[in-house]
Formats: structure tokens, sequence, C-alpha cells
């Protein structure tokens, strides 16, 4: 029978102490290192591209000693690009995190639930139905850009965010079911996935040609059609919400126990579950309203993170920013190396690198 470390010698629990903090300490280290990874692999991104650039040159524009071509090229085409990216990873890796830890469902993440494809219906319904398509004096289509761009674009994320809450409120309601297992959530939000998909088909039935051109290319997910302002009302976002599920670690850790350990801790698990899922909506809207669906994502950076750092969500939820950041600047960056002039979406590789993972992790789940 093992020993409560309460019951040890005062030596033993001392170097019982000293081993967890040590183990702690390794754990922030890695942290900091994947931090300093995500940097300057997002400064290699930015000196990616047709033009030439060097990161030493890319540093030198940003610290505002640059001037000419590239100058313009880093701060109004790359930097943007580059900046969405790890703002957008941030925010799903998070949200991706948040959804498995509340529905304590290794399987959630914000495209298997159904909630991106909520956020899509949504969107697509503001593009076609609520003028947030029509076309303006500058046109949808950019020709100095090659980018669509929204003509309304509050309506769009409001319409997204509202998707998304709907397909979070019925997991939500289906998760409280005691008879519905961790797959059977899973295969519910299937369902919902599907039928947002028909919802967004019969929308396009009557769309303008124009409109369905818009939809079409946004649902591909792609990071390159960003702006300043969309990259700060994101950003603001995840930093809100990061704020939060940190202060709520102790609680989150908690859940990890079971709901009726937690309850018994003194956490409102009712609340934190509602609170939390709507705030991770939030971040899904927000980052598919901007930037279309990008898929497994939120699947990929929490399972990942928890190789790195444990279970302990002190650590988890900086952790699985991070790494969502990092997976989405590299997928972007191999998008643009893979075709010349122009570049892949990242939906289509975060999807070839997240479907693999989630039927391991559906067969795994069924070996049990």
């Amino acid at each position: 029978m093992k020993s409560h470390p309460a019951s040890l010698p005062p030596t033993a629990a001392a170097g019982l102490t000293q081993r967890y903090g040590a183990g702690l300490r390794r754990r922030y280290l890695l942290l900091a290192a994947l931090a300093a990874v995500t940097l300057l692999l997002g400064l290699q991104a930015v000196a990616v591209g047709s033009y030439d650039l060097s990161p030493f040159k890319v540093l030198m524009i940003l610290l505002g000693r640059g001037e000419g071509a590239s100058d313009v090229v880093v701060w109004n085409i790359r930097l943007p690009r580059i900046t969405a990216a790890l703002v957008t990873g941030w925010g799903l890796g998070l949200s991706g995190l948040m959804t498995q830890s509340l529905l304590r469902n290794p399987l959630a993440s914000p495209f298997t639930l159904g909630m991106s494809h909520g956020a899509m219906f949504g969107a697509a319904f503001a593009i076609v139905f609520m003028g947030a398509g029509e076309v303006t004096t500058a046109g949808l289509y950019t020709a100095d850009t090659g980018m669509f761009m929204f003509s309304s674009l509050y309506a769009v994320t409001l319409m997204a965010f509202a998707g998304a809450m709907l397909a979070t409120g019925v997991i939500l309601l289906l998760a409280r079911m005691r008879q519905m297992s961790a797959s059977s959530v899973i295969l519910a939000g299937v369902a919902m996935s599907s039928l947002f998909m028909s919802g967004t088909i019969l929308v396009q039935y009557f769309a303008t040609e124009t409109e369905i051109a818009t939809v079409v290319f946004w649902t591909f997910g792609d990071v390159a059609r960003s702006n300043w302002q969309e990259i700060g009302l994101l950003g603001v976002a995840t930093l809100l919400v990061s704020a939060y599920f940190l202060r709520r670690r102790w609680d989150l850790n908690a859940l990890l126990a079971g709901e009726e350990t937690a309850s018994g801790l003194g956490v409102n698990v009712t609340s934190l579950r509602l609170v939390g899922m709507l705030l991770a909506s939030l971040l899904v809207a927000l980052a598919t309203a901007f930037h279309g669906i990008i898929a497994f994502l939120g699947l990929l950076a929490p399972h990942i993170s928890r190789r790195l750092v444990g279970g302990d969500h002190r650590l988890l939820v900086p952790c699985s920013g991070l790494v969502g950041a990092l997976l989405l600047i590299a997928a972007d960056t191999i998008g643009r190396l893979l075709v010349g002039s122009g570049s892949l979406p990242v939906g289509v590789l975060t999807s070839f690198m997240g479907a693999p993972l989630f039927l391991y992790l559906l067969l795994k789940g069924d070996r049990r």
C-alpha cells in the first residue's frame, strides 16, 4: 500500500517537494523555450516570400530602420499575415483546450463539435441575407491583395458568434445527459456539422455569383486576408479570455478529478462550464469570421501541449496557445513555400495534420 506524502518522514517529504519543484521549473523552462522558438519562426516566416529578405533585415525593419519596398512588404503584407497566424493559432489552441477540459472529452474541439461550422453558417447567412457581401465601391475582390473583403465585418462576426453559440448550446445540453458517452457527444458534433453544412449550401442556393464566390473563398481557411483591425479585435479578445482561464486554472485542475470532486472543493461546475464554453465560442467565432474554417488546430494543440507540460492548467493554458500559434505559423509558411507565387490555405494543411490524430484518438478510445 502506498503511503500518503503527509505520513512520510520529514527528509522524504522534503525530497519529494524538491523533486516536484525541479520538475515544475523544467516545464517552465520548456514553456519559455517554446515561446522563443515561436518568435524565431515568426521572424523567419516574415522573411520568406517572393520578395527576398533575410531575418536580420526583417529585424532591422521592425526596429524602424527599414526603407523603400522592403519596408512596405514587411509592414503592409507579411507582418499582418504572420501576426494574424500567431493570434488566431493561440485563440484556436486555447478554445480547443477549453472544450476538452470543460467537457472532459479528449476528442472535443471547435471543429469536431460543430462550432466552426456553426460560425461558418452564421457568417454565410450574414454575407448573403444581411448585405455583408454586397459589392462596395472598391469591389469585394481587391487587385492589390488578391482577397475578398466584407462590406460589413461586424455583421459577419456577430452572426458567426450566434452560429457558434447555437452549436455550443446543443452540445452542452447533450453533454448534461448522463447516458451520453464521449464518443456519442462527438457523433452529435458530427451531426451538427452536417446540419450547418447543409444550411450553408442552402444559403448559397439563394446567393448571387459574387456572394457565392465570397463564401467559398472565405471557407478555405486562410490568414492571408488579414488587416490590423481584425488582428486587434481578435488579439484583445484572446488576451482577455486567456487571462480568465489562467485565473480559473485551479478550478480547471479540480475538474480533471470529476464533477463531484470539483463541486466538493467548492467549484461551481455549471457556471465554470457555461462561461468557459461561451468564451471558447467567442474565440472560435472571431477566428472563423475573420479567417474562415481552420480545421483540427484546436484538437492538435492541446494534445501536443499535454505531452510537453502535463495536465496542470497553470502551464497548459499558455502552452496550448503557443503550440497553436506555432503550428499555424508553420502551416502558413509551408503553404507559401509549396506554391511559388501564391499559397495554399492553412485550413487544408491543418486538416492533413489533424485528421490522422483524430482517427488515432478515436481508435484508442474504442480499444479501452
